[in-house]
């Protein structure tokens, strides 16, 4: 159609070729009228195609840039979280030992007292059983110096009957 249109206005050019460069007729209104429709069907066809197509995609674009930083935001914060969750892992790791550390000390220092109580008990025991086995001792020696005693006396009383 737009060929024929088209024709039409060139065979109408060709006969009017008495006029200048610039001859108002006909055809401007009719040029006029083909490059409104031209430019129609340009839109229609063509523009408003790649227009959507090119909306799509930078709507594609924003989309996936608000998501990708979503998961970004969301990523950090897991990020913190996990970081503050190992932080307070570690203090109470640190505590733990340091409670175990406390308890085996007390246990140690408890060991210790008895082990010192019981050393206590046998050095009476044993100071005990060595007084007990000292008098014994003295007793037995003051029997044996008594009996001495007393058979020295009398084989001096003995002897000094004699002469």
């Amino acid at each position: 159609m737009i060929h024929l249109l088209y024709w039409s206005i060139a065979e109408s050019i060709t006969k009017e070729a008495d006029g200048g460069l610039f001859d108002f007729n006909a055809t401007l209104p009719l040029m006029a009228l083909q490059f409104l429709v031209l430019m129609i069907l340009l839109d229609n066809i063509f523009y408003k195609p790649v227009a959507k197509v090119l909306d799509d995609r930078d709507e594609y674009i924003r989309n996936s840039l608000t998501t990708a930083s979503a998961s970004l935001n969301k990523a950090n914060q897991l990020t913190l979280q996990y970081e503050q969750e190992l932080a307070d892992a570690r203090k109470e790791a640190q505590e733990l030992i340091r409670n175990s550390q406390k308890e085996a000390q007390e246990v140690v220092l408890v060991k210790i007292k008895n082990a010192q109580k019981d050393a206590e008990s046998l050095i009476a025991e044993a100071s005990k059983q060595l007084m007990l086995q000292k008098e014994q001792a003295i007793k037995t020696l003051e029997d044996q110096v008594e009996n001495l005693s007393d058979q020295i006396k009398s084989k001096l009383l003995n002897n000094q009957t004699i002469v």
